[in-house]
């Protein structure tokens, strides 16, 4: 199994399978009306591809380019994009060092990848500087402090205090959708274009959401390397336990409702 380093989840089985749940419409809403075929896109931290093959169609006959930090990963994307008959071109890059001339795509997208960086205004800079003047910049962070459960077993709240401890040891940061404004004026985006923010809500509420959504985080709870990360943030085995059962529990209550607001950015380069 590789492991990004500083990246909290890693990329265990129940990590791959609640990636690839991800689409353009339950992900990237926010950019769709903005896409266009013929333009050239770049996804910051494609993971397993599902999303970076969906945009990809979007722009077609535009190219696609993926990245991720982690090699073994690609191979997930190179597989969800020949299953969709999406052409797209992958690359090993971290967020802050892309490997591009300035200026070479239309569109520079990245979904859930600054939350876990120690220098998310960096990885700003350098999608800006590799996207074309007039070209939009568009990015999608979770904000955990917002997660909201019905019913909220003790585990629950256990484990988001937990995850919220790993996640900054790891030097990323578990609330970063709500510091999306900060990290562009920090990167020096407001002087180079117009910034428009958004959010957007995760919702899980049916039996098959909660059953996949409770089944997942409950298997990477207790599993590795997000378990070590939990454990050298000072959660004990009981709470790993009590974590992974209140997940299952929550999944399994025919009330279950929980959401996650997202916090969404579109910077128009000039």
């Amino acid at each position: 199994m590789t492991t990004t380093p500083g990246y909290v989840h890693g990329h265990a089985a129940a990590v791959r399978r609640s990636h690839a749940h991800r689409t353009a419409e339950n992900s990237a809403a926010h950019l769709l009306p903005h896409l266009a075929p013929g333009l050239d896109l770049l996804d910051v931290g494609c993971g397993v591809g599902t999303l970076t093959a969906d945009l990809a169609a979007r722009v077609a006959p535009g190219r696609t380019v993926g990245v991720d930090a982690a090699a073994g990963v690609l191979a997930d994307a190179a597989a969800a994009a020949r299953e969709r008959g999406a052409a797209v071109e992958l690359a090993v890059a971290e967020a802050g060092a892309l490997p591009f001339a300035d200026g070479v795509f239309d569109v520079v997208h990245a979904h859930q990848v600054l939350q876990h960086l120690a220098d998310p205004v960096a990885a700003l800079r350098e999608m800006a500087r590799v996207c074309r003047p007039g070209g939009l910049l568009a990015v999608r962070e979770a904000d955990y402090a917002s997660v909201h459960a019905h019913p909220d077993p003790p585990g629950l709240r256990t484990w988001g205090e937990a995850y919220a401890r790993a996640a900054r040891a790891a030097g990323g940061d578990p609330d970063a959708g709500a510091h999306l404004l900060a990290l562009a004026r920090a990167a020096g985006l407001a002087e180079r274009g117009e910034l428009v923010p958004s959010a957007s809500v995760w919702l899980f509420a049916t039996p098959a959401d909660r059953a996949w959504w409770g089944g997942t985080w409950a298997e990477r709870t207790e599993g590795e390397p997000l378990a070590g990360r939990l454990r050298a943030a000072g959660a004990g085995e009981d709470d790993l336990r009590a974590a992974g059962a209140a997940w299952r529990e929550w999944a399994a209550h025919p009330d279950g409702w929980m959401t996650m607001t997202h916090g969404e950015l579109l910077v128009r380069l000039r």
